[in-house]
C-alpha cells in the first residue's frame, strides 16, 4: 500500500465536509439534504464513483462552490467518497442532514481550517484513511480562556 497525503484547496476558508457514501444516488440525496436545511445555505458537492463509469458526479446550487468540490473530490480520488463545500452557513447545521441520508456511511470531517487528507492507495484503488483538520494543540484553556469562550458563544446567539 502506498500512502500519500491530499491537501484540501480552500482558499476561501468555507466550511467542508468531507465523507464516505454509497451508490450513484448519493449525489442527489445530499442535495436534497443541503437544500432543504436553510434556503440561504449555498453549496457546492462532488461524489466519486467506485464502480460501473467510476465518473465524479456533482452537483450544487453555487457553480463555484460545485468547481471547487469536484477539484478536491479529484485530488483525493477515493472510491464512495465526497466533498461539500458550503457557504452562508455552519455544518452544526446540516451534519444531522447529511448523516441521515440514508448512503451516508460516515463523516470524517467537517471545518474550515486547512485540511490534509490521507489516502491509502493499493491494486484495488484508493481509500481516505483519515484527516489532519488544522494545528496541534499549543496548550490548555484556563479560566479566562474558558470565559471568553463562554461569552463568544453567548453573543453568537449559540447559548443562552
Amino acid at each position: 500500500m502506498e500512502l500519500s497525503v491530499v491537501a484540501i484547496e480552500n482558499a476561501g476558508a468555507l466550511n467542508v465536509i468531507i465523507g464516505q457514501a454509497h451508490f450513484i444516488k448519493t449525489v442527489e440525496d445530499l442535495h436534497e439534504a443541503l437544500a432543504g436545511s436553510s434556503p440561504q445555505l449555498r453549496f457546492g458537492i462532488a461524489f466519486c464513483e467506485a464502480s460501473g463509469e467510476r465518473l465524479v458526479r456533482r452537483t450544487g446550487n453555487d457553480p463555484t462552490l460545485v468547481e471547487l468540490a469536484v477539484g478536491n473530490a479529484r485530488a483525493i480520488g477515493a472510491g464512495h467518497s465526497f466533498v461539500v463545500f458550503i457557504d452562508d452557513g455552519f455544518p452544526m447545521n446540516v451534519l444531522n442532514a447529511l448523516k441521515g441520508v440514508p448512503e451516508v456511511c460516515g463523516i470524517y470531517c467537517a471545518s474550515a481550517n486547512p485540511l490534509q487528507v490521507v489516502v491509502g492507495e493499493t491494486e484495488l484503488g484508493r481509500g481516505i484513511l483519515g484527516v489532519i483538520d488544522g494545528a496541534a494543540p499549543l496548550g490548555v484553556e484556563g479560566p479566562d480562556d474558558e470565559r471568553e469562550r463562554r461569552s463568544l458563544l453567548r453573543s453568537i446567539g449559540y447559548k443562552l
